[in-house]
């Protein structure tokens, strides 16, 4: 089974000061075992260019702070590509991560 070290992305909510909250992106490194590795190509009518999808799993050891933001997970960091994450399973103490395509969102600052 193959490891999985890297980070993880989430868009929790900050205070901007005088009570305007937004979404800012945290990323976390975690440690755990890479399940399912598999990819494939689906093509789109409207490029000529297939995207490529994974559906990877990922299994990581979580922390207070990921199991208080399941539902804030944006995408893993996995073979030097973002990717967006599609279905948290949790599995206590354990968070099981499937990815699909590439995330191209925002990114924290540092």
């Amino acid at each position: 089974m193959t490891r999985f070290y890297g980070k993880i992305g989430f868009a929790v909510d900050v205070d901007d000061g005088h009570g305007v909250w937004n979404k800012a992106v945290t990323e976390k490194n975690y440690k755990g075992d890479v399940l399912t590795n598999m990819r494939r190509y689906e093509t789109r009518s409207d490029s000529t260019n297939d995207d490529l999808l994974v559906n990877n799993k990922i299994s990581i050891l979580s922390d207070s702070f990921a199991r208080e933001n399941i539902g804030n997970v944006l995408f893993a960091e996995w073979g030097g590509t973002c990717w967006k994450v599609t279905n948290v399973e949790i599995q206590y103490p354990r968070l099981i991560l499937t990815l699909g395509g590439v995330y191209n969102g925002d990114r924290s600052e540092s």
